[in-house]
C-alpha cells in the first residue's frame, strides 16, 4: 500500500525493535538513509539497526561511527532505497516477504513491503529527511552527516538533472544542522585510494565506443580486480566516467562477477531513458542511471547492450 510521510511517520512512531535494510553494493545513498533513519530512532529512544548483505566501503565509516550494535530480535523490517528484494542481496533469502515499509525513489519499485513511501522526483535521504522531520527529532551532526552524503552522492555532488530547488533547500538546512559539506564531498568524490586508482586505469583502458561513438562501454573483470588490489566495493565511482566522454549519450559500465556473469551500470543523458534499457535486461532504476544483471559473460553481455543500444540512439 502506498503511503504519505505523516503515515509513514506515524508507522515507525508505532514499533520498536525495528531492523533497516539497506541493498546489497552499497552506496551513499542507501548507506545515508539507513544510518540517518537509524540514528533518528535510536535517538527517539527505540532499538534499531542496520544491516547490508556485503560489507561496507571503510570510506563509509563516518556514517556510523559511535553507534552501538545493538542486538534484538526485529519486531518489524523497513528497507530504504531499495526497489526489489532481489537487490537485497544474500538478505533476501530471509527477509523477502517480511519487509513492512519501504522508503524509496525508484519508479521501478515493485511494491513488495506492506507499505510504501515513494517519490521519483527526490532522492531517497530527501524522502528520510522528511520522515525523521515528520517523527519530531531534531536533526543533529551525525543524522545530518548521513543524510547530505546520500543527497550529494545520489546527485552526483548536486550536477545531476535530478536535483531540484527542494533538494538545495533542504541541503541548506542539513547544513545548518551541522552537515560537513566540505569533508563528505572530499572523502565521497575527491579521494581515492591507491587500489582504486590502479583500477580505474585499467577501466578507463578497456573503454570502447560504440554507434557512431554515442555508447561508451568499460569493463570491469575479475583480472582487473586482482591486478589491481580492488574489489567490487571500489567500483562505485567508475559508472559515471562512461558519460563523461563528448558525445557519448549512453555510458554503460559493465562488471564481471566471480561466478563469470555480470552486472551492467547504465548512465544516460535525457535523450536515453536509462531505466528503460536496464529493463530490457531484467533490471531498472532512474531515467538517467540504472543497472541490471545477466547471466552470461562480459563480452557476451558487450554485444546484447550494443544491439539494443544501437536501436535507440540511431
Amino acid at each position: 500500500m502506498r503511503i504519505d510521510v505523516k503515515k509513514c511517520a506515524a508507522l515507525l512512531k508505532e514499533q520498536d525493535n525495528i531492523l533497516i535494510l539497506t541493498h546489497a553494493h552499497p552506496d551513499g545513498d542507501t548507506l545515508g538513509c539507513g544510518f540517518g533513519l537509524c540514528r533518528a530512532l535510536i535517538k527517539m529512544g527505540k532499538k534499531a539497526r542496520v544491516i547490508n548483505a556485503d560489507e561496507i566501503p571503510a570510506k563509509y565509516s563516518y556514517l556510523y561511527n559511535g553507534m552501538s550494535c545493538l542486538n534484538f530480535k526485529e519486531d518489524y523490517v523497513a528497507a530504504v532505497d531499495v526497489a526489489t528484494e532481489n537487490l537485497l542481496g544474500s538478505l533476501a533469502d530471509t527477509y523477502s516477504g517480511r519487509i513492512n515499509l519501504c522508503i524509496d525513489h525508484h519508479g521501478t519499485n515493485t511494491e513488495y513491503a506492506d507499505n510504501l513511501y515513494l517519490r521519483e522526483t527526490a532522492s531517497a535521504c530527501e524522502l528520510v529527511y522528511e520522515v525523521i522531520t515528520e517523527l519530531g527529532v531534531q536533526i543533529d551532526k551525525e543524522i545530518a552527516n548521513c543524510l547530505f552524503t546520500g543527497i550529494s552522492t545520489d546527485t552526483g555532488c548536486f550536477r545531476y538533472a535530478s536535483v531540484t530547488a527542494s533538494t538545495f533547500r533542504i541541503a541548506a538546512e542539513l547544513l545548518e544542522c551541522g552537515a560537513d559539506n566540505g569533508y563528505v564531498n572530499r572523502v565521497m568524490f575527491e579521494t581515492k585510494t591507491k587500489t582504486y586508482a590502479r583500477l580505474e586505469r585499467l577501466a578507463i583502458d578497456s573503454m570502447r565506443l560504440y554507434c557512431n561513438d554515442k555508447v561508451a562501454i568499460m569493463k570491469v573483470t575479475q583480472e582487473m580486480y586482482k591486478s589491481s588490489g580492488s574489489n567490487e566495493q571500489e567500483t562505485e565511482a567508475l559508472a559515471p566516467l562512461t558519460r563523461q566522454v563528448e558525445g557519448v549519450e549512453i555510458g554503460i559500465t559493465i562488471r564481471e562477477k566471480p561466478d563469470g556473469t555480470c552486472k551492467a551500470s547504465f548512465r544516460t543523458f535525457e535523450t536515453v531513458n536509462a531505466a528503460e534499457l536496464a529493463k530490457l535486461f531484467g533490471g531498472g532504476g532512474h531515467p538517467q542511471a540504472a543497472a541490471c544483471r545477466l547471466d552470461c559473460s562480459v563480452d557476451e553481455a558487450v554485444e546484447l547492450i550494443v544491439q539494443k543500444c544501437g536501436e535507440l540512439v540511431e
